[in-house]
């Protein structure tokens, strides 16, 4: 087959490690290809195309940002190339189990807590995909921990994949023995065009699945429930908590308890210590993982919380985290404009947010809309760590009690190099300032 990889970067550089591994020739290329990437595709054998034409491949695998719309791709497409990407590639040639997680909000969480949940039961569980590494990386095995010889890989029983719209708007067979489809929302419009676009993609992830697989579904999000209906997978619905955490928690109960059942149907002389129940699986609540910058209340001051959700960019992640948030609120907004409408939060804000701390380059404008509702405080610094500290301060002059929420419903460009290091600034200079863990 005359194979193209597309896009290098993290997930194109993994592709073409899995392509290797497997014996898979392919070329590659990228529009803006890096010194750096181009040695890495280089020292694992390939070649560059420096400007592919239609007609010349069977199949391009493309990574996830490059637009389905691409007009090279497209005329790729058009010159008979099936396009594909990671998610495909690897449902196609690797026998390890799949899971699939994706939904607008959540995640990162629920594939890092599913995984923790498998490995608390005893399977052999690995995690990849949108979250680092990418799949193809560890969907084949990983060194043995237990053994000295580097070589020796220890391959997984499953392996559970956070997949990103983009992702799924290029599978074709792929079908994940669980399913799991956490909130749809508005998101990444400028990608997809419109949000009916958006949420098919999202939906391609439970197309091909089986009265013997599962699906795990938000029990109260009215858009997944009408999208799933007459899907023939056996159903596992999941309740949202009061905060973030819990609500994706409670999504990873529930999918490994279907991947577990699934296991006890199919490998009926399995024993399984603990025994896959909610109960069982409640005692491990406590030590799953904490992702980097989600929604948690990491200090206090006195009776006030200081609560980091750095990665809430999108409307729908921000409205959980405001809801979540103990009342009063102030609400430190702004950055890097993702044109998300902001307005929609109006009664929210009115009902629990007591102040705004608008930051960043966008900060003041993006909080126009509130201005008639609650105070709103312009932090003018632009030095991200000092406009941060500038915000913690004004919110500690204004409240007693409540919570400081950073839910900034926008990038960090501006000031720090990514949400991060947003967040890592913002614990640093809240404990700066008198913070107490907790």
């Amino acid at each position: 087959m005359r194979r193209l990889v597309y896009g290098l970067g993290r997930s194109g550089l993994g592709v073409l490690g899995y392509l290797k591994h497997h014996g898979m020739a392919a070329r590659f290329f990228d529009d803006s290809l890096k010194p750096e990437e181009l040695t890495g595709a280089q020292s694992l054998g390939y070649t560059l195309d420096p400007d592919p034409s239609p007609g010349a491949y069977d199949q391009v695998i493309a990574a996830p940002g490059v637009p389905i719309q691409h007009p090279r791709l497209v005329a790729l497409k058009q010159g008979g190339a099936e396009i594909i990407g990671e998610a495909e590639l690897v449902f196609r040639h690797s026998l390890t189990p799949l899971i699939g997680i994706t939904g607008t909000a959540g995640k990162t969480s629920c594939t890092m807590f599913t995984g923790h949940f498998l490995r608390a039961l005893g399977f052999r569980a690995v995690e990849g995909g949108n979250i680092d590494p990418p799949l193809v990386s560890v969907v084949d095995g990983l060194p043995d921990p237990e053994s000295d010889d580097p070589g020796l890989v220890q391959r997984p029983e499953v392996a559970v994949a956070e997949v990103s719209s983009f992702q799924l708007e290029r599978v074709v067979h792929f079908h994940p023995r669980v399913a799991v489809l956490l909130m749809l929302g508005v998101d990444h419009l400028d990608r997809h065009g419109d949000l009916e676009t958006y949420h098919a993609a999202k939906f391609n992830l439970i197309r091909n699945l089986t009265p013997e697989d599962a699906l795990v579904y938000n029990a109260r999000d009215e858009r997944i429930v009408a999208g799933i209906r007459g899907n023939p997978a056996r159903l596992y619905p999941f309740e949202p908590a009061d905060n973030p955490r819990d609500t994706n928690l409670n999504a990873a109960v529930q999918t490994t308890l279907a991947y577990t059942h699934i296991v006890q149907r199919e490998q009926p002389q399995r024993v399984f210590n603990p025994p896959p129940t909610e109960t069982s699986l409640e005692a491990f609540r406590a030590t799953a993982p904490r992702p980097e910058a989600r929604y948690e209340v990491f200090a206090r001051i006195g009776e006030l919380q200081f609560i980091d959700d750095s990665i809430a960019t999108r409307i729908d992640a921000v409205r959980m985290a405001l809801e979540a948030a103990p009342a009063p609120i102030a609400w430190i907004l702004g950055g890097v404009d993702k044109g998300a409408p902001i307005e929609n939060l109006g009664d929210l804000v009115r009902h629990k947010v007591k102040l705004i701390l608008a930051v960043g380059r966008d900060g003041p404008r993006m909080a126009e809309p509130f201005r008639d509702l609650v105070e709103v405080v312009e932090i003018g610094e632009p030095e991200g760590r000092k406009a941060l500290e500038e915000a913690v301060v004004e919110s500690r002059r204004r409240l007693l009690s409540g919570s400081v929420l950073l839910a900034p419903l926008a990038t960090s460009f501006d000031q720090f190099k990514d949400y991060k290091e947003r967040s890592k600034v913002f614990r640093e200079v809240v404990f700066a300032l008198g913070g107490i863990r907790g």
